[in-house]
Order: C-alpha cells, then sequence, then structure tokens
C-alpha cells in the first residue's frame, strides 16, 4: 500500500474527476535540495499548470522507503510526470525552470522565422 502526502489539495472540476497533469515529487526529507524541489514545483505549478488542475503529490522518502523500490526511485529529489504520457523523470531541484518545462511539455512553440 502506497502513502502520498498531496502536498495542495485538489481541485476537483464539476464532474468529479481530478483532470490534468499527474505529478509525484519524490523527496528525503527535509534536505535543501528537496525543500528547493518543492518550491519550484510549487511555483510552476501555479504560474503553468493552475488551469489544468494538476495533481500533485510529495513523496518523502524517509518516511516511506518502500516507494523508492516500488517507483524505481535512484535519487532524490526525482519529479515524475504519470500523465499525461509520455511520462518523464527530472533528477534534481527543479531550479533550470526552462529545462522542466520543456520535459514536461510545456515549452511555447519556437516562433517562426521571420521572413522579409
Amino acid at each position: 500500500m502506497k502513502s502520498h502526502a498531496p502536498t495542495t489539495p485538489r481541485k476537483v472540476p464539476p464532474g468529479g474527476k481530478p483532470s490534468g497533469m499527474r505529478l509525484r515529487l519524490y523527496v528525503t526529507g527535509a534536505t535543501s535540495l528537496s525543500l528547493r524541489a518543492m518550491a519550484n514545483i510549487k511555483v510552476i505549478c501555479r504560474e503553468h499548470l493552475d488551469e489544468q488542475n494538476p495533481d500533485l503529490q510529495i513523496i518523502d522518502l524517509y518516511r516511506n522507503p518502500a516507494a523508492a523500490r516500488a517507483n524505481h526511485i535512484f535519487a532524490a529529489p526525482t519529479l515524475i510526470k504519470e500523465f499525461p504520457l509520455p511520462s518523464c523523470r527530472i533528477i534534481g531541484d527543479l531550479s533550470k525552470k526552462d529545462r522542466v518545462l520543456h520535459a514536461l511539455g510545456l515549452t511555447p512553440p519556437l516562433p517562426l522565422p521571420s521572413s522579409g
């Protein structure tokens, strides 16, 4: 049985089902890297995912070491985008926001070259 501690209340649309992106951030207690990763993903969710009703859960591997084995977590902090597919993993404190956004599929398309 997995124990997940959500950091923010889930937003549930009128249909009763959460929608949008499903993210899991695996951390190791209150280390500086873990605290930075938690702060950074909360900012990203607030600024870029708020309208998509993101499902963000933070799992502390000190409290739930079995989650590391079950989810093949070898380094922390690790962010896993489970949905929508394709899934991806990002290891680190998530401070390189442009790279995180790109990995999550949130990067706006590149502008087309202007002619003239």
